[in-house]
């Protein structure tokens, strides 16, 4: 697992310095002129950031980043021309401002005309034979009612399936989408109690870098969602982990708050969400 060291978790100087220059995974440290953002920024944001740059610490991924400071991490990547498998260097910069890039432009290809078959010349046709009388239909044939075609199958939306709760307990917490710091629930229980992936993924962060989430782990779903766990006593699986929904991923606990919780996120494209439109009803 991915830790952050207390060595590593000192303030910059005045809560920034000045520095710029380009991402392109090097690492080098920029001239002066553009802001870098501290670490220890609060994570509560509602929009993504648009400023400065951040320095890449021991610990950090980038799921981690973009968890911290609003990002979908795929725009995130793109904004820094950051490749597959999205590995990042301490001592590299990831660039918050300047205009986003936007995704290739999807071209249309137009098949090419089918050429004209030559048409044959006309043929006369002979003469019509002596034709037998026509039948009349049966009484069936004509009540035979036509069957619809069957309506095509709506597709499975991972919004409604696929999720199960993380943990038993009370709930102490819900999800706010004006104005409040609290971006998931929280779900009170015993101290050590399992603490379960809500659905199939990979472990993607697994530390305790991100101020007021103490033990935390990210699951990344897809390409649209992750869950977030947080306040973790301890942390039972590893970054690159793939995990299955129903397993045990942590223990219950009270790291970076005031009592025994599991602080529970899911995140669409960035965005946090209110779990309880994704989880089943209990």
């Amino acid at each position: 697992m991915n830790r952050a060291k207390p060595g590593h978790l000192g303030l910059l100087i005045g809560g920034a310095v000045l520095v710029a220059g380009l991402l392109g995974g090097c690492a080098s440290p920029p001239p002066g002129g553009v802001q870098v953002i501290d670490r220890n920024q609060s994570a509560y944001m509602r929009e993504p950031l648009r400023r400065g740059r951040y320095l890449v610490r021991p610990g950090d991924t980038l799921y981690s980043i973009a968890f911290r400071f609003g990002w979908d991490w795929k725009t995130l990547a793109a904004h820094n021309n950051i490749g597959a498998p999205y590995l990042l260097r301490p001592g590299d910069y990831l660039r918050f401002d300047g205009p986003l890039k936007s995704g290739a432009s999807r071209q249309t290809v137009s098949a090419a005309p089918r050429p004209r078959a030559p048409v044959p010349p006309p043929v006369k046709a002979p003469p019509p034979a002596s034709t037998p009388p026509a039948t009349k239909p049966s009484a069936a044939a004509v009540a035979r009612p036509v069957t619809p075609a069957p309506p095509a199958r709506a597709a499975v939306n991972r919004s409604a399936a696929a999720w199960t709760w993380p943990a038993a307990g009370t709930m102490v917490g819900r999800f706010a989408p004006n104005g409040s710091l609290n971006k998931g629930i929280d779900i009170a229980g015993e101290l050590g109690q399992p603490v379960l992936a809500a659905s199939d993924g990979m472990v993607v962060y697994a530390g305790s870098g991100l101020r007021g989430y103490g033990e935390l782990l990210i699951i990344k779903h897809d390409d649209v969602y992750v869950s977030a766990y947080g306040h973790n006593r301890r942390l039972l699986v590893r970054e690159g982990q793939q995990v299955k929904a129903g397993q045990t991923i942590a223990e219950m606990g009270s790291t970076g708050t005031d009592r025994v919780k599991l602080h529970f996120e899911i995140r669409r494209q960035g965005k946090p969400v209110d779990p309880l439109q994704y989880l089943p009803r209990r």
